[in-house]
């Protein structure tokens, strides 16, 4: 029988394949490794393969994209309804996914290129240095403080401790200074490598088309507009930019059922980190006069004399996750109010 349709559940070194025919009648049931995947792949007639998109997934789709299979990724919250009760396995998950590929209604997670997971990989790294940052800053905050010496809050008061290490007059033990000295340098290390990381995206930025065109949103910078090309290779995946939002978990979560509507706090669902960004670059448009102007300044204004700063913030990075999905796939660049 010639097989229609795979679902392949990927790991390290044990991979699992279940294939069902056009009738969905199943016609193998295997278990390969990781050897194994291309041969059996490039000896297939052309078909339909789904994947979780879990680590990896990205360069397995490229790889059995490349003998004339339409591979497809799923995200995993969408393939665990059909994971039959009870039998959670590989091979109970590569039959899920295999029914959930073919789903009318599922939606899919596009494949990234080499490129944009290459300068993602950057913001990974990014994100991790500056988690590291803030530990040593608190660390070394906490550390002082054991002795007496504190500085206000801010990560910028921080680096006025430094020159108090330097400081004879201080009564500190010398096992501390020792201590303290170790943290110092790993705080400057973390701060030239974050920097480092910083000027490689600002100058993908200038080359990157689509992010040079999202940059010209209020709020949006280097950083989150080569996040949002590397994430989203293709905007049109979205049927409108209120699913984009919905997407980010920036719309309201819903309780509705009778006929009435209850909406709740957002669902903070999907890509956290691109979320992140937007409603960092949200409140600095909602606490300077001339971005809020550029965005809506009348509306924002209005929301800020019934809300709290954060809870408009959140709106407006809403706001923004549309006129993301707008401009990137229509290719405009940004008008402001003023200019409308």
């Amino acid at each position: 029988m010639k097989v229609a349709t795979i679902g392949l559940d990927i790991s390290k070194h044990v991979f699992h394949i279940h294939a069902v025919d056009s009738q969905g009648q199943v016609t193998s049931r295997q278990r390969l490794r990781r050897g194994e995947i291309m041969s059996f792949f490039s000896s297939l007639a052309p078909c339909l393969v789904g994947i979780e998109a879990c680590a990896t997934a990205h360069y397995w789709a490229r790889e059995i994209r490349q003998f004339g299979h339409d591979v497809r990724l799923i995200p995993p919250a969408y393939v665990k309804p059909y994971v039959r009760r009870g039998a959670k396995n590989d091979a109970a998950d590569a039959a899920a996914i295999c029914e959930a590929v073919t789903r009318p209604n599922m939606r899919f997670v596009p494949i990234k290129s080499i490129e944009n997971q290459g300068f993602l990989m950057l913001h990974r790294a990014r994100g991790l240095l500056v988690r590291q940052r803030t530990m040593t800053a608190c660390a070394i905050r906490a550390h002082f403080a054991e002795f007496g010496i504190i500085v206000g809050q801010g990560r910028q008061r921080v680096d006025g401790l430094v020159d108090l290490l330097d400081d004879e007059g201080l009564t500190l033990p010398a096992h501390a200074r020792i201590a303290l000295a170790v943290l110092m340098n790993q705080l400057k290390e973390l701060d030239r490598q974050v920097e480092a990381i910083e000027r490689e995206l600002a100058q993908i930025q200038r080359v990157n088309p689509m992010a040079k065109l999202l940059s010209s949103i209020p709020g949006i910078g280097p950083i989150t507009a080569t996040a949002l090309a590397a994430t989203v290779p293709d905007a049109t995946m979205f049927r409108s930019g209120r699913e984009f939002a919905a997407w980010l978990g920036l719309t309201p979560k819903q309780n509705s059922t009778g006929g009435k509507d209850r909406l709740g706090r957002i669902t903070k669902q999907g890509d956290s980190y691109l979320r992140h960004l937007l409603v960092i670059g949200a409140r600095n448009v909602v606490r300077y006069a001339k971005a809020r102007s550029r965005v809506g300044g009348g509306w924002i204004e209005a929301l800020l004399e019934r809300r709290r700063p954060m809870v408009v913030a959140v709106a407006v990075a809403n706001k923004l996750a549309r006129i993301v999905w707008a401009m990137m796939t229509t290719g405009e660049f940004y008008r402001s109010k003023l200019a409308a």
